[in-house]
């Protein structure tokens, strides 16, 4: 569809229908929270039933999140040992591969050099007269923005993708600078793209300059930027874009050693492969010792959504580090130039692109980035709380996409809806949940009157929340124990404290939850919802020497 992702350069209808789609995420939010801090004082007896229901809900909630978490878990855990570059070498070679069925039950799935899962997709996919593309045309374009991070943030990436099982001399890398970083940054950049450009396709640096027209001050832009000079390097070197996926990396994201391999591994047996995003778990290990607890927890927590969203890949959305299809990058115009929230953004701008024709393919491996840190408490504080501000002001998609759905005639009305409906979900959820669960649910005890206070509901509600906090306790245990597998080895001599310190870490959840996820997303509903714009914020990256 011939959509403009932006809110710039709208007529006067599309402005006015922008301006109000705006106004709601916000103003639905802000109503949940009145609306039941006024009831729970108007009608007691009213507010106690909704929030027993609402309470069921969230424990219903809780449960379904916790299945799809240890599943999504045990997958990541078993792919670990998946060989991608053998998996590959046998994709070159198909009809062989699939001689190989007899051998292949189900009970292999327990051998885990042999996923049966992954077999029976390339079985699905042959039968489907599928082939891959050969594996040696297929090249990979890493682009690693980069303003104000120093060499010792930016390097560990660029190694890992060098030390890596896939091919190095198949992969490009480009280092997005831009025009207004430090002169440090800058000569900090020339001494890494030479010590490893001998030891990929190519590795150059790509300068971004701070005055294009219509352009904010944004990632996208200066990614937008960087790819458009690939893609004349490839177009040059007669390289398809076809057979070019790009992963746009932040500066601080280290890839696993087989990131490559198993992402090409997914890209050739993906049908329609040029019409798909590639979404990792996102995992935050660089610095994860050295963050104060209350910041391991968030970030561990972004980790666990990203793995329950891997089960459900019809509504998944990219999210940060991630890759896709070149070609579809090409197609779509890149990355927004004036939007904040441009990970998730793309993956809209591609699904109305092709009229709902794109999809998300998770890939069960992990891409490692810092968490947010500062060089003391309260500026560690400070910066975690701005840059989930940030990550929320991903509802700026929400009016663009309900914009071009109504526009769009070809995307079926049932995705349009489902995809619509869990968007503005997600984000009002955010918003919401812990500032009701937190205060909220308590306030019709505190508000009851002689008529409440004589109720059965008075009586039984305390016991039935009460009840239903406890059944919620096993959900926040196996959180913790499944982030306790998920914890990499600690440097240096283990000790079982820092193990301990960690599960109690957790007892806190309530309150960090409230004050680094729910009060950020409330604040960036609220900027969107009186019209405020938002400057793109660089999380900042500390590392202890």
């Amino acid at each position: 569809m011939n959509f403009i992702y932006s809110r710039q350069h709208l007529s006067a209808r599309e402005q006015v229908l922008e301006r109000l789609l705006e106004i709601v995420p916000g103003a639905l939010s802000w109503s949940i929270i009145f609306g039941m801090v006024a009831l729970s004082v108007a009608r007691p007896l009213a507010a106690a039933i909704i929030v027993i229901a609402f309470l069921l809900y969230w424990l219903l909630r809780l449960l379904y999140l916790n299945i799809f978490l240890v599943v999504s878990y045990i997958r990541l855990a078993v792919e670990r040992h998946v060989p991608w570059g053998t998996r590959i070498e046998k994709l070159d070679r198909l009809d062989e591969y699939a001689r190989e069925a007899p051998a292949a039950q189900p009970q292999d799935f327990r051998n885990k050099n042999v996923p049966f899962l992954h077999f029976r997709q390339v079985m699905a996919f042959r039968n489907a007269g599928l082939r891959p593309p050969p594996s040696g045309e297929i090249y990979h374009l890493v682009i690693i923005p980069v303003i104000r991070e120093s060499r010792d943030i930016i390097e560990p990436g660029i190694a890992g993708i060098v030390k890596g099982d896939y091919p190095s001399e198949r992969i490009l890398v480009v280092i997005a600078l831009e025009e207004s970083a430090p002169e440090q940054v800058k000569a900090d950049v020339r001494k890494v793209a030479e010590l490893y450009r001998k030891d990929l396709l190519d590795l150059f640096v790509s300068v971004h300059p701070g005055n294009i027209p219509g352009e904010a001050r944004v990632k996208g832009a200066n990614a937008t930027h960087a790819a458009k000079q690939a893609a004349a390097y490839f177009k040059e070197r007669h390289i398809p874009y076809e057979r070019v996926l790009v992963s746009c990396f932040d500066a601080d994201t280290v890839p696993t050693w087989d990131y490559f391999s198993c992402l090409t591994y997914h890209f050739m047996v993906t049908p329609q492969r040029t019409q798909a995003s590639f979404q990792p778990i996102p995992v935050y290990h660089n610095n994860i010792w050295e963050a104060p607890a209350f910041a391991r927890v968030i970030d561990i927590g972004t980790s666990f959504f990203e793995l329950v969203e891997a089960t459900n890949p019809n509504t998944l959305v990219t999210f940060s580090s991630h890759s896709m299809s070149f070609k579809a990058l090409v197609d779509v115009g890149y990355w927004p130039v004036d939007m904040i929230s441009d990970d998730s953004a793309i993956f809209w701008k591609a699904f109305i692109h092709y009229d709902g024709e794109y999809r998300v393919v998770p890939i069960y491996t992990t891409v490692s980035m810092d968490i947010a840190t500062g060089r003391t408490f309260w500026e560690t504080c400070s910066n975690i709380y701005k840059q989930k501000r940030r990550w929320a002001w991903g509802v700026e998609n929400f009016p663009i996409v309900v914009r071009a759905f109504l526009k769009s005639k070809k995307i079926p009305l049932g995705q349009k809806v489902v995809h619509g409906a869990k968007l503005l979900d997600a984000f009002v959820s955010w918003a919401t949940w812990s500032v009701l669960l937190t205060f909220v649910s308590w306030l019709p005890a505190v508000f009851a009157g002689q008529e409440f206070a004589s109720s059965t509901i008075y009586y039984t509600a305390p016991r039935i929340r009460g009840t239903i906090f406890s059944l919620a306790s096993i959900g926040i245990l196996v959180c913790m124990l499944v982030s306790l597998a998920l914890l990499p080895r600690r440097p240096g001599r283990q000790s079982l404290f820092s193990y301990v310190r960690h599960v109690v870490e957790w007892l806190f959840i309530p309150v960090i939850v409230l004050v680094f996820s729910a009060l950020p997303a409330l604040d960036a509903q609220t900027r969107l919802l009186f019209g405020r714009t938002m400057e793109f914020w660089v999380t900042e990256k500390v590392r202890k020497r």
